[in-house]
């Protein structure tokens, strides 16, 4: 929680109270139902909270942005940019059943109002988004399969609309069909060694067909 206020120094006090109210959700839920490994929950801010928000180191979102979450599980990356961006709305998608139950209580625990999760595959969704957000959760080719035809054409932010994907280690060969895709180090934004091989993947809109 102290890496996350001096990296965002700018939280209002509702911001704060938010994530605090995190580890507390996380732990009780995920007594009932596995959404974070066990390993992991003692490290939430770091490994699930603070590694969402590297999204927002490579691109902050305006007012107004829609943004879809593939694959959330407990609700990575999604919950906590909703936190970082109350005026931007969150759509956030798993196949599991369990896993949106427990993103469904999160947000409604800490009164977020900008997001709606449902149980739903990605070939499924109906919508236009700003950018389509993910944390490994299939390969590149494939997650452009699923999302391909699902972003905006018009553009408001700095990077152009499309994918922001949170992946670790050699990429090399998962991206060899997308040459347009730019890898930004999270080391280069948190120090923690966790992030050493993890980076922010972006993928614009008209570079996501092979």
């Amino acid at each position: 929680m102290e890496e996350i206020l001096s990296q965002f120094p700018n939280l209002t006090d509702l911001q704060i109270e938010q994530f605090q109210k995190l580890e507390a959700l996380y732990h009780d839920w995920n007594a009932k139902i596995n959404v974070i490994s066990r390993k992991d929950i003692d490290e939430l801010y770091t490994k699930h909270v603070l590694h969402s928000l590297a999204i927002a180191k490579v691109q902050p979102f305006e007012p107004g942005t829609y943004i879809l979450d593939v694959g959330t599980g407990g609700g990575f990356p999604g919950i906590p940019l909703a936190i970082l961006f109350p005026e931007t709305r969150f759509y956030l998608i798993d196949v599991i059943a369990k896993k949106i139950k427990v993103v469904q209580a999160v947000a409604e625990g800490i009164g977020l109002k900008n997001v709606k999760a449902e149980q739903m595959r990605a070939e499924n969704v109906k919508g236009d988004f700003d950018f389509v957000v993910s944390r490994a959760v299939t390969n590149m080719p494939d997650f452009v399969a699923w999302v391909k035809g699902k972003t905006k054409k018009q553009n408001k932010h700095e990077l152009p609309n499309g994918i922001l994907y949170l992946k670790g280690g050699d990429l090399t060969e998962e991206l060899k069909d997308f040459p347009k895709a730019t890898q930004y180090n999270i080391s280069e934004f948190f120090n923690d060694e966790f992030f050493e091989t993890k980076k922010v993947v972006h993928l614009p809109l008209k570079f996501m067909a092979k």
